[in-house]
């Protein structure tokens, strides 16, 4: 007793499984293993957290992580697993192209609840290595485009690809079951030769690497063929010679082409999602694990249910001449059918460049169709723009420039708003360019269109374009009917409504910053918002420049209220922020002198909570839009609750999970969830209800574009063909201010 470690001598068996040494074999191997004590895990504070007579701390932490130890030890055993979920082949697997096949499995986490403990279980998916021979593999990879007998010429003849092979193959274990059997190598890269070209000292004598196989006996059936480089040590082996074995996951970005894949394999209807889920319970197998018995712990293996209520929808508000001014949606969507926006803007001076390869006559009814889908709103636009042609592979700033000074010397003023149609095969580099010259070179509205949705659209299709175009511009679509939202339509207490957001560099991505964004309503009712942006060190959750953005966010807002509203004090008496990091929030605060009541609000979108409806299922099987859960499942001690705002389209869908962290307005459950409802009925390119609040929503849009703020010869260092990207500092120095005609819009729509 009193001592905190044990040291033990364990023996290693023999590789052949056998109880004893071969004559004049090496003897087994013995490893000295030490068990230190950690912590001692205390129980009882867990007891008293979900009891709801003690907050969340370490102690408290530490006893779940126990829990979740316990629970992981048989699917740890059993299955592949990455952090808290679990995958076998065995419970469903789809090849996806690409050398990539997806996995199902299960997520699992233990959860405090209120009065009791809660077992979280949801349905996964995971991006693994196909497994077989490594050719295979890279055939697959190269989506089968590459039959096996020209991959040699094929990376031969480009750098590129073969690096961008390496890429996907580095860090790969296989195995060479022709000369090392079952020893594990970790691949670092794909050489530049074949293995006929690749020389050798042997013996004294030059060989390459495809005669000294043969000397072994191996007969390679592509010579030619590259090798991979393993790490460490830097040994060639020709890849035909190796194998994947199955199981391995892919710690990389999933390609873009690969996204509907995932997607369609991801898709589940909450009936089947349950049934798997349930399946999933038997698959980890809680009932006869000796570990959870032995920790005293019970599982009940069967589906919790909750009661939820439907919160009242919103009515919208929408301008004069609408047929139907007060919109009720109805399962969370609506149509703007004979409907005009609350404010529509003119537009006087606008042009129109096809980058596509439309011909000039379905060009004409474009036009005219987007004309009389504009008009159909409200929008009053110019029946004659300039219409350009222009070369996809051109420099497309010099294209936009030269077509926006032709309107300069027809109008005297620069155009409000291009519209371009992009190239057929989309291309990211096309659209970053057009972003960086609308938003950043010269402050332009920019709206860009696919060419296979807009030949032929109809006038609901053009209709939405309308919808993002007229923000862009300084308009407003629709606000909530101010009886429904009282807390924004009382004069006497104005209200601001923000969102942060951080956007960080995909996997691997060595140093790139990430993009920080904060979103602030700029009216009354809260559907007109203004951004500031940034750029940091990259996976830092903090945002450094909050209290800056913060400040540039409330400027606008009591501008916007002076100018456009008339407001006599245009300062916030209510600052409600979908985020945390209060400190910064008030410094800015104080720093404007202005002394709003402040309430804290993060909104998780990433987590594995998901409802199935008894009764009252909408047409997609899921709950109906304005369903709240606020007990059963909730924090014990916390103000928290989970909102499903959206109509259902495909799969399961996520509610949002809402938990107040600061509240000085000390609003009620029923005041937050009418106002969060409310707000994702605001998102103004859309005529459905949103997952999110539209400045959360926003903020992560806003992030999103931040790689469009570098000039577009600085812009390839953010791609994923790029492994190392400098310091970032050397991206602060190339990222540039959005243009000041572009602050006061809604660019992000």
């Amino acid at each position: 007793m009193g001592s905190t470690s044990r040291t033990f001598e364990v023996t290693l068996a023999p590789k052949n499984g056998g109880a004893t040494q071969k004559p004049g074999g090496r003897p087994p191997r013995v490893y000295k293993l030490k068990l230190s004590e950690a912590a001692i895990i205390n129980t009882e504070v867990l007891r008293r957290y979900i009891a709801g007579s003690q907050s969340m701390n370490d102690a408290v932490s530490t006893s779940l992580a126990a829990f979740n130890t316990v629970l992981r030890m048989v699917p740890n055993l059993e299955c592949v697993h990455n952090v808290r979920s679990f995958f076998n082949r065995n419970f469903g697997f789809e090849g996806i192209g690409g050398g990539i096949e997806l996995w199902r499995g299960f997520f699992q986490s233990m959860r405090p609840g209120p009065g009791y403990l809660l077992l979280n279980v949801d349905i996964a998916t995971c991006m693994m290595y196909r497994p077989g021979n490594l050719l295979e593999v890279c055939v697959d990879f190269f989506d089968n485009n590459v039959p096996a007998r020209n991959l040699a010429n094929y990376l031969a003849n480009s750098d590129r690809e073969r690096i961008r092979l390496g890429k996907f193959l580095s860090n790969l274990a296989v195995t060479v079951p022709a000369t090392t059997k079952n020893k594990r190598r970790v691949i670092k890269g794909v050489a530049p030769r074949g293995a006929d070209q690749i020389t050798f000292d042997q013996d004294g004598k030059k060989t390459t690497v495809a005669k000294y196989f043969q000397q072994l006996g191996i007969r390679l059936q592509h010579p030619n063929l590259h090798c991979v480089e393993f790490r460490p040590g830097g040994a060639l082996v020709p890849l035909e010679l190796c194998q994947v074995q199955p199981g391995q996951i892919m710690r990389k970005q999933l390609p873009s082409d690969k996204t509907s894949k995932m997607v369609s394999f991801s898709t589940l209807k909450p009936p089947q999602r349950f049934q798997l889920i349930e399946n999933g319970a038997q698959n980890l197998q809680y009932g006869q694990s000796e570990y959870i018995r032995s920790f005293g712990l019970n599982i009940n293996p069967t589906l919790m249910s909750l009661k939820g209520r439907i919160l009242p929808t919103p009515k919208l508000q929408y301008g004069p001449g609408s047929k139907e001014p007060v919109v009720v949606p109805r399962f969370g969507a609506w149509n703007m059918a004979e409907k005009k926006l609350v404010r529509p803007m003119t537009v006087d001076r606008w042009l129109l460049v096809n980058l596509s390869r439309i011909f000039e006559r379905d060009l004409q009814n474009i036009v005219r169709n987007l004309i009389q889908g504009f008009e159909s709103t409200g929008i009053t636009i110019n029946h004659s723009p300039l219409i350009k042609p222009g070369d996809p592979q051109g420099n497309i700033p010099q294209i936009l420039k030269s077509a926006g000074m032709e309107v300069f010397k027809q109008k005297g003023q620069p155009p409000q708003l291009i519209v371009i149609i992009m190239p057929d095969d989309g291309n990211a580099a096309v659209y970053s360019a057009i972003k960086h010259f609308g938003d950043i070179v010269v402050g332009v509205a920019t709206q860009c269109l696919r060419p296979q949705k807009c030949r032929g659209a109809n006038i609901q299709y053009w209709a939405n374009v309308a919808l993002k175009v007229n923000v862009k511009i300084g308009g407003i679509n629709c606000t909530p009917e101010r009886r429904a939202v009282p807390i924004l339509s009382d004069p006497a207490n104005a209200t601001i409504i923000m969102g942060a957001d951080v956007q960080h560099p995909a996997p691997g991505a060595e140093g790139r910053p990430s993009f920080t964004a904060v979103v602030g309503s700029v009216d009354q009712m809260a559907s007109k918002y203004v951004a500031a942006n940034a750029l940091q060190v990259g996976r830092q959750e903090l945002i450094d420049d909050l209290k800056t953005m913060v400040k540039d966010v409330l400027k606008l807002h009591m501008e916007y209220r002076v100018h456009q509203e008339k407001a006599k004090n245009p300062a916030p008496r209510k600052l409600i922020f979908f985020r945390d990091e209060l400190p910064l929030i008030r410094d800015a605060c104080k720093e404007m002198k202005i002394q709003p009541q402040i309430t804290l609000c993060v909104v998780i979108k990433r987590h594995h909570i998901r409802f199935n409806p008894i009764t009252e299922a909408d047409r997609s099987q899921n709950c109906p839009a304005g369903t709240v859960v606020d007990t059963g499942i909730t924090s014990p001690v916390e103000f928290d609750f989970y909102l499903q705002s959206h109509g259902g389209l495909l799969g399961t869908s996520r509610p949002s999970h809402y938990a107040v962290l600061h509240d000085e307005n000390k609003f009620n459950a029923d005041t937050m969830q009418s106002l969060s409802f409310a707000l994702c009925h605001v998102y103004a390119r859309a005529t459905r209800s949103v997952s999110i609040p539209a400045p959360v929503y926003y903020a992560d849009i806003v992030c999103a574009r931040g790689k469009h703020h570098f000039p577009p010869e600085f812009a390839g260092r953010l791609s994923d063909d790029v492994s190392e990207a400098g310091s970032v500092e050397s991206f602060r120095s190339q990222f540039m201010p959005l243009h000041d005609g572009q602050k006061k819009m809604m660019y992000f729509s």
